[in-house]
């Protein structure tokens, strides 16, 4: 039987994506990783959490050196910006250099090796206004690359990539997706920090969403 694994974050948008395909898409395994970002230990908590409630294998790869070829706000002593009023220079202070694709290739190698038929990401429209890593055309081009560089051709899924982050909770409350597992914020702790992008990006979706409950459990 097909099976398939996922980029699991802990965030919502990797929830999401596996709570509606988990089945679908036979989705065994999760990859969670660790390159020196702030959030890191919070974010390995909650996917392994996640990772107990849906029963999958859960697989932390720490990438160390990535930490060191950036000055990303996310890895570094650097102020985090809050809000999303100025999502472009947002977006340039918490980039990291080929995350994604990074990300991607790794688990490529895992699905060659390990016999996984499909890749899933939490990649989104509202993200892919500003993260190009996001986009259709970068998912269409990795899957072009694995037709080159692997022999399963494992195939990338990104199932919320025409929805924005108030179409994700909408899909995550009415699906009963464990919302409280979810730890999107960049700067970590016990709780969301409500001010960092992430976190207002997550706030206002429950919020245009008329959720109290999560809001007052995660913020």
């Amino acid at each position: 039987m097909n099976k398939g694994i996922i980029l699991l974050s802990g965030g919502l948008d990797s929830l999401v994506s596996l709570g509606l395909c988990k089945e679908k898409y036979n989705i065994t395994s999760a990859l969670t990783f660790d390159y020196g970002q702030k959030s890191a230990k919070d974010e390995i908590k909650a996917s392994k959490k996640i990772c107990e409630y849906y029963k999958l294998n859960h697989i932390v790869i720490k990438l160390d050196w990535l930490k060191e070829i950036t000055h990303t706000s996310l890895v570094s002593s650097e102020d985090l910006p809050q809000g999303i009023d100025n999502p472009a220079e947002s977006a340039k202070n918490v980039w990291v250099p080929n995350r994604n694709g990074l990300f991607l290739n790794i688990a490529g190698a895992y699905a060659d090796g390990e016999d996984f038929e499909y890749i899933l990401i939490g990649a989104n429209k509202e993200e892919a206004e500003t993260f190009p890593d996001n986009t259709t055309n970068f998912i269409n081009s990795v899957n072009v690359e694995f037709e080159y560089s692997t022999m399963k051709h494992p195939k990338v899924i990104a199932p919320l990539i025409n929805s924005d982050k108030n179409d994700i909770v909408k899909l995550a409350l009415e699906n009963e997706i464990p919302l409280q597992f979810v730890k999107s914020c960049y700067a970590g702790g016990e709780k969301h920090c409500g001010k960092c992008e992430s976190c207002t990006r997550l706030k206002n979706a429950l919020i245009a969403n008329n959720d109290t409950t999560y809001i007052k459990e995660l913020f």
